[in-house]
């Protein structure tokens, strides 16, 4: 017995069919968005610049760190192989 090409492998099930790229379809999808955002609890802005400032503190700590490891093992590996 052939199996249908239209099944889906793994239970049998047919495949859903995509749909048609229409106006429609692009103002349903806008509209879900648009209610999506509106479920957003954004943060206000002093949270949002604390949060930056971690941020950029942390970052520019780990490429000291990792600026000194790397200098580190570089010079390591440049007196091994001298």
């Amino acid at each position: 017995m052939a199996k249908d090409s239209r099944l889906n492998a793994k239970n049998d099930a047919p495949l859903e069919e995509k749909p048609k790229l229409s106006v429609e379809t692009v103002k349903t999808f806008y509209g879900e968005v648009k209610n999506e955002f509106s479920k957003i609890a954004w943060p206000d802005k002093k949270h949002t610049v604390a949060s930056t400032g971690v941020v950029v503190v942390l970052v520019m700590i780990i490429s000291f760190y990792l600026a000194s490891v790397d200098l580190v093992i570089g010079k390591m590996i440049g007196a091994v192989l001298r």
